[in-house]
């Protein structure tokens, strides 16, 4: 008699215990990262899928460069770089898969992530970011894009 209430007992500490767990949310997960400058007429920019026109406004002597948009199996992902003196000076997706709850948890990590990497390598040999494989093959692709509008070898 005594395993049997013994047995009830730990089975009801069990669930209730199973019932009050809390997951963490990951902080910044809706909020994507912002483009650089303002793109001007004629430039591919947020929202646009085009075939990522040239050189566009320019800020202190820096000019922006927008890649051909990637398609990916998720969605579009295209760059946009910052240009000055020959060298890229900033990096930033202006379109990226953002559908789904999922593509905005996995691109709110790995954007900024492909963003720096863009920037500090000034090339488009980077490092892909695990677990975002298909946004960072489009990424990629858009970015030797840019480079190649840019006139910036590899």
């Amino acid at each position: 008699m005594r395993r049997v209430i013994l047995a009830i007992v730990s089975t009801v500490v069990g669930l209730v215990l199973l019932l009050t767990f809390k997951t963490h949310s990951i902080s910044g997960a809706g909020s994507p990262p912002a483009a650089i400058g303002t793109p001007s007429a004629g430039q591919g920019g947020a929202g646009q899928s085009g075939t990522g026109q040239g050189t566009g406004g320019s800020t202190a002597g820096a000019t922006t460069v927008t890649g051909a948009a990637a398609s990916t199996i998720y969605g579009p992902v295209q760059v946009q770089i910052m240009v000055k003196g020959g060298k890229v000076t900033a990096a930033k997706a202006v379109e990226y898969p953002q559908d789904t709850p999922r593509d905005s948890q996995i691109n709110a990590f790995a954007i900024p992530v492909l963003d720096r990497e863009a920037a500090s390598v000034g090339s488009a040999k980077i490092d892909m970011v695990s677990g975002a494989t298909y946004t960072s093959q489009g990424y990629i692709t858009s970015l030797q894009n840019a480079l190649d509008q840019a006139k910036i070898g590899a």
